[in-house]
């Protein structure tokens, strides 16, 4: 796995993971990665410095055994008295890739949350549900799902409520 960031035509700047780098071009030659924010598929990858982690028993350019993986880190049981524990440089540390990082992506993060929270996902099933609560068949509710294109304009001309959300369901994410 390697993790890109990537930068869109407007200038959004979002992190994501691909399985390898030729995994990357394929898909962004196929215009399948798309931004974070805006969804724009025109994205490219922004200067980034490499984060490369030394082997367990990695040697020093003295060709000395290095030690710095072995010693406690702060704030740890092993760590000395007193020493302050380690904080990770802003911008990051363990989920950073998970937080909203935009007013935008804050504001999709609330109303996914509310969706999520507030309605039944049906998944793919989620074109013959809603069909049934507009003809009467099935008792309504709030849901949740999956449509393809055609199906959800089929159901629009039917007459059924139906709205695009602007995120994907949390179970088709990586």
């Amino acid at each position: 796995m390697i993790q890109y960031s990537l930068k869109c035509a407007e200038g959004h700047v979002f992190d994501s993971w691909f399985q390898s780098a030729s995994a990357f071009d394929k898909l962004a030659a196929s215009g399948m990665v798309s931004c974070a924010v805006c969804g724009g598929t025109s994205v490219e990858k922004a200067i980034m410095a490499p984060r490369v982690r030394p082997g367990r028993k990695a040697v020093s350019s003295v060709g000395e055994p290095d030690t710095r993986e072995t010693l406690p880190a702060a704030g740890t049981a092993d760590a000395a008295p007193g020493t302050p524990p380690i904080k990770p440089a802003a911008g990051q540390g363990a989920g950073m890739l998970s937080r909203p990082s935009g007013d935008v992506e804050k504001a999709l993060a609330e109303l996914r949350k509310k969706v999520e929270a507030n309605s039944d996902y049906v998944g793919s099933n989620f074109v013959r549900e809603a069909r049934a609560m507009h003809l009467g068949e099935a008792p309504e509710r709030a849901i949740h799902g999956e449509a393809k294109l055609e199906e959800a304009r089929e159901l629009i001309e039917e007459g059924v409520p139906v709205v695009p959300l602007p995120f994907r369901p949390g179970r088709k994410t990586n």
